[in-house]
């Protein structure tokens, strides 16, 4: 039997890692709870309430996304990058992609013949 919570390369993700969008989840519905209050006890309309509520969850999820996007990693993300480098399936035994710039290659499908 194969394990469903295992990565490609067969490691098993950390309870952080699973937990991760559970966290971005319920920090937006904490402050999208908090401006729906807001709203509520300002305006004494449950309708602009939920309104405000579903903008304010949807931008803070949004925003919290791109700060976890634009954080560089630690030392330790990094030696995990570059372990799954090294271990990447469709390289060849021996090569990784640790000499590259960070753009990626060039698709290894067939080739066009009109060029």
């Amino acid at each position: 039997m194969t394990d469903d919570n295992q990565t490609p390369d067969g490691r098993k993700p950390t309870l952080r890692d699973r937990m991760k969008p559970v966290e971005f989840i319920g920090i937006a519905a904490v402050l999208a709870l908090f401006v729906g209050l807001v709203v509520l006890l300002a305006t004494r309309e449950p309708v602009l309430s939920l309104i405000f509520f579903g903008v304010a969850f949807i931008v803070t999820l949004v925003v919290l996304a791109m700060f976890a996007l634009g954080f560089k990693p630690d030392d330790e993300e990094r030696r995990d990058l570059a372990e799954q480098n090294h271990e990447h399936p469709e390289l060849p035994s021996g090569e990784t992609d640790a000499g590259t710039s960070g753009t990626p290659d060039a698709p290894s499908g067939p080739s066009n013949p009109h060029d």
